[in-house]
């Protein structure tokens, strides 16, 4: 099976993932999750880009400027995307961000939910990659 090859790095790249967030991972009294999670989806995110611009999973090799802004909640649907803001010989940067864009709302009903518009920000960070050298 062939994919496509990478090509070169641009900045402004975006790749996004979405994930329905089940009970089971909630950790917290409310139906909370920990700040772990969003990190995880960061991560995922992260390895993509490097798989898109590089054609390696590269190593997330650092955050900075990491900010809770909101909870995440068990029934949340999440959004995280990855931008590419600099691109060196080895490293690049990422511009991170994590969105509700669905919320189950139980009071209407034990398998409600709704749309979350505009959607909320509830995570964001900077993050370094590091990917091996071109041959």
């Amino acid at each position: 099976m062939s994919g496509t090859e990478p090509g070169q790095p641009q900045v402004g790249l975006t790749v996004t993932h979405r994930r329905y967030v089940s009970h089971h991972e909630a950790h917290y009294g409310g139906s909370l999750l920990d700040g772990a999670y969003v990190m995880g989806l960061f991560g995922d995110v992260a390895t993509e880009m490097c798989l898109r611009t590089d054609g390696d999973e590269g190593l997330l090799a650092s955050y900075a400027g990491v900010a809770f802004k909101a909870p995440v909640k068990a029934g949340d649907v999440i959004e995280v995307t990855a931008t590419l803001t600099r691109v060196g010989t080895r490293s690049r940067t990422l511009d991170l961000r994590a969105w509700v864009c669905c919320r189950a709302t139980p009071g209407a009903g034990d398998s409600a939910g709704s749309v979350v518009d505009p959607p909320l920000l509830v995570v964001e960070a900077v993050a370094e990659v590091v990917v091996p050298a071109r041959s």
